[in-house]
């Protein structure tokens, strides 16, 4: 059974003439005839009774016609879902993110994106490594971004940025009042970082543990917002991206640079090495790679 027969088929049903119907598709009556004949040896019943002027469905006909209808217009609405997201006119980008980059790089992508193809709609997923990589495995985001290690093979890999961490530090601490701040000036301070499973709060440790700094972890959090309401509060210092550092809220944490080797992170957008980005996933990955590119050079004021 063909497409072309169904469309034969429909045309001879809505004319009532099989001339008529050729003219419609295209094509020559008796080309259309054996179409149609091949169908109903095929399928084992006539579809029409036939006379001189008119073609009128059989009680099979009928019943065959109306599923066939239905075939046809889902197959045209696919080809027109397919061209519309071949033009960007409408589909979806489903992204992850870890919380520690989500609220502070995406929206701006997310806008200028939705500017460009506003017929797209974007989703993003918030989770730790773990929970995106079992995403990615699972075919259920496009792509996401993230901050190595990736344990994962069959992974590739877009590096977007080196980011810089940033010391933050409560309004009035005394490291504060210091032109230059080093590393081993945080020794015997009290450290505010993520919890576990957080890449960023790993990446805090490690860098204390390649400075030989033993910091004292005064407390845990699955947020980064607490962490920086938690410094501004006094309660201890901590490393925050600079992304982070670049939002304002009233009760702020002052953010120092340190001298020497600086703390810094990787961001990386990665998806399946067997299943690469579609189209609108891929103009969303260059949007995100300028923005990113203009994001790793700023730094707090």
């Amino acid at each position: 059974m063909e497409m072309h027969q169904l469309r034969y088929a429909v045309a001879v049903a809505r004319t009532g003439n099989f001339s008529r119907a050729a003219e419609q598709c295209h094509v020559s009556q008796p080309s259309l005839s054996q179409q149609i004949l091949k169908l109903e040896e095929e399928l084992g019943e006539r579809l029409f009774d036939r006379t001189k002027r008119v073609a009128r469905p059989t009680p099979h006909g009928e019943a065959f016609l109306r599923r066939a209808l239905r075939i046809l217009e889902e197959v045209d609405a696919a080809h027109r879902e397919a061209e519309d997201a071949k033009q960007l006119l409408s589909g979806s980008v489903t992204i992850g993110a870890i919380p520690t980059i989500a609220p502070y790089l995406l929206p701006g992508v997310i806008e200028n994106f939705l500017g460009l193809f506003p017929g797209i709609e974007v989703v993003v997923h918030e989770e730790t490594t773990s929970g995106l990589l079992k995403l990615l495995h699972r075919h259920e985001i496009d792509f996401c971004v993230m901050s190595p290690p990736i344990p994962m093979e069959r992974i590739e890999v877009m590096t977007l940025m080196e980011e810089e961490l940033l010391l933050a530090l409560p309004p009035l601490h005394p490291l504060g009042r210091k032109k230059s701040i080093a590393s081993g000036d945080l020794s015997g301070e009290r450290l505010i970082v993520l919890q576990e499973g957080h890449c960023l709060g790993d990446q805090v440790l490690g860098f204390c543990t390649r400075a030989d700094l033993k910091p004292r972890i005064s407390f845990r959090s699955a947020q980064l917002e607490t962490i920086r309401s938690m410094v501004s509060a006094g309660m201890g210092l901590s490393l925050v991206p600079a992304m982070a550092a670049l939002r304002k809220s009233p009760k702020e944490p002052v953010y120092r640079s340190l001298s020497g080797k600086k703390p810094s992170r990787a961001i990386v957008a990665a998806w399946p090495s067997q299943r690469q980005p579609g189209r609108a996933a891929g103009e969303f990955l260059k949007l995100l790679a300028a923005l990113s590119a203009q994001t790793g050079g700023q730094t707090a004021e």
